[in-house]
C-alpha cells in the first residue's frame, strides 16, 4: 500500500497550505454567493482555514466542520474566536448529520483525499436541503496547478516523486462535473480559479514547500546530498529576490433539486 500523507501539524499547515486556501477560497465563496445566515457544512475542514474564511466572508448562522485529524482540529478550535463553528472528528464518507440539515456543504482542497469521492459527494448532497448548494474546489494536480509544482517536478526528475492524494484525477473539470451530475445534483457548473502568492526568496518558498507532507515525508528519507540536488533543480535559474508563485484550482457547484 502506498504511503499516505500525514497531516499532523496545524500550524505548519497554515503556512504551507492555509494561506493558499484563503487565496483560492475567497473567489470560490464569491462565486457561490450564498446568502448570509446560512447553515454550512465544511467537510474536511483541516486546520480551520476554510472554516474561518466562511465565517469572515459568508456570515453564516453556523458552521459544522468535520475532519479525520485530531491534530488539525485542535489547531482549528484554538484559532476560532467567533463561536459559530463546531468541530467534529469524523469521516467525509459517513457524515454525522441528519438529512437536509444544511443550506450548503463544501469540500475545500479535500475531494482528492476522500477514499471514495462519489460517496463523499453523495454524503454532502444528503445533508443539504432541497434548493441548497453542494460545492468543492481542488488543486489541478494532473495539470500542474499545485502551488509547489516546481518541487514536485524536481522530485520526479530525481526518481523519487512526491506523495499524492489517492484520487488526483477527480480535480479535472470533466470529473468534477461527472461526480456532481452522477450524485443527482442539478445546475452543475465548473470553473478555474487561479491565485498568486509572493515569497521573499526561493529559500522561503523551498522551506514552505518542504513542510508539505507530500514533499517533506519524501525528503526526510533522502540523504542531504540528494535533498540539495532536488532543491537546486527546483530553484533552476532563480537566484535572489522575491518569488511569485501561482496555483490553479478547479471548482464545482451544484444544487440539490427540490
Amino acid at each position: 500500500m502506498a504511503e499516505a500523507m500525514r497531516f499532523q501539524d496545524g500550524e505548519s499547515y497554515e503556512s504551507m497550505m492555509g494561506v493558499w486556501s484563503a487565496l483560492v477560497g475567497a473567489p470560490f465563496l464569491d462565486w457561490l454567493n450564498i446568502s448570509t445566515g446560512a447553515k454550512w457544512a465544511d467537510v474536511g475542514c483541516g486546520n480551520g482555514a476554510s472554516t474561518e474564511l466562511i465565517v469572515g466572508k459568508a456570515k453564516p448562522a453556523l458552521v459544522e466542520a468535520i475532519d479525520p485529524s485530531d491534530a488539525q482540529l485542535a489547531y482549528a478550535r484554538k484559532r476560532h474566536q467567533a463561536g459559530l463553528a463546531n468541530y467534529t472528528l469524523g469521516s467525509a464518507l459517513d457524515l454525522p448529520y441528519p438529512d437536509g440539515a444544511f443550506d450548503v456543504a463544501i469540500m475545500a482542497l479535500v475531494l482528492f483525499f476522500v477514499p471514495e469521492p462519489a460517496r463523499g459527494v453523495a454524503e454532502m448532497r444528503r445533508v443539504v436541503r432541497g434548493g441548497g448548494s453542494v460545492a468543492a474546489y481542488a488543486w489541478d494536480l494532473e495539470g500542474g496547478g499545485f502551488p509547489y509544482e516546481d518541487v514536485h517536478v524536481a522530485l520526479i526528475d530525481a526518481g523519487v516523486g512526491p506523495l499524492l492524494p489517492p484520487h488526483p484525477e477527480v480535480a479535472r473539470l470533466d470529473e468534477l462535473k461527472r461526480l456532481w451530475t452522477d450524485a443527482g445534483l442539478v445546475d452543475v457548473e465548473t470553473r478555474e480559479i487561479t491565485a498568486s502568492r509572493a515569497f521573499p526568496s526561493f529559500d522561503a518558498y523551498w522551506l514552505t514547500a518542504a513542510s508539505s507532507p507530500g514533499i517533506g515525508q519524501v525528503l526526510s528519507k533522502l540523504g542531504p546530498e540528494q535533498v540539495e540536488q532536488i532543491r537546486k533543480s527546483a530553484q533552476g535559474s532563480r537566484r535572489s529576490g522575491e518569488l511569485v508563485v501561482q496555483g490553479r484550482a478547479h471548482a464545482v457547484r451544484g444544487r440539490v433539486a427540490g
